[in-house]
């Protein structure tokens, strides 16, 4: 019998515009574990995504990039968890995290939205908070910008470098949470890397 799928949400927005922004922290450290693994992704209309399917460390695993914009992130999200029958426990969001300073990131077994537009979408359109979430911070904003404005920002050039190590760790958060489960994930990654 096939092992059940493990579900990998990188929230972010659609289109080459969005494409390293802040707010697309979540997909972009979806995008680099999917590269470590040796997986690609393709479009799919009908789950409204970029996805990636396969086997790892004998896990099947869907890496999923909604591309409806973040706001209705839980539309795609309800959708594949409904056609390919996605226990709620086998369900990891990644999203980006202004109250975390950048490079910092923390795993969740569950919990409230703190504010964030995608995640409370996917909390809404799943009716429950129970289910895993991997933050990766963005923050801290500068307190005369706009919210709107400095998520959808571009990462400095001089971030570059932090950035790096935080999608690498975030890479390994995702692999231990997939391979080990969520315990181990936080125990191992949220002491400061």
């Amino acid at each position: 019998m096939k092992a059940p799928y493990k579900l990998i949400v990188g929230l972010g927005n659609p289109g080459p515009v969005y494409r390293r922004t802040r707010h697309n922290a979540g997909a972009m450290a979806v995008e680099r574990f999917a590269k470590k693994i040796g997986f690609s992704f393709k479009p799919s209309r009908s789950l409204r995504s970029f996805l990636a399917l396969g086997e790892h460390a004998g896990n099947e695993l869907i890496l999923f990039l909604p591309q409806t914009f973040m706001n209705l992130s839980g539309e795609a999200v309800a959708e594949v968890v409904r056609k390919k029958r996605i226990a709620l426990c086998d369900i990891l969001a990644v999203y980006d995290d202004i109250a975390l300073a950048l490079g910092e990131i923390r795993l969740k077994a569950s919990g409230g939205s703190g504010g964030h537009n995608g995640l409370e979408s996917i909390i809404e359109r799943l009716a429950t908070k129970d289910f895993a979430r991997l933050r990766l911070g963005i923050g801290p904003k500068t307190s005369d910008a706009d919210m709107s404005d400095y998520v959808l920002s571009k990462f400095d050039k001089n971030e570059t470098c932090v950035l790096d190590k935080m999608l690498e760790n975030a890479a390994g958060a995702i692999k231990t949470w997939a391979c080990e489960g969520i315990d181990k994930a936080m125990n191992s990654f949220n002491r400061a890397h």
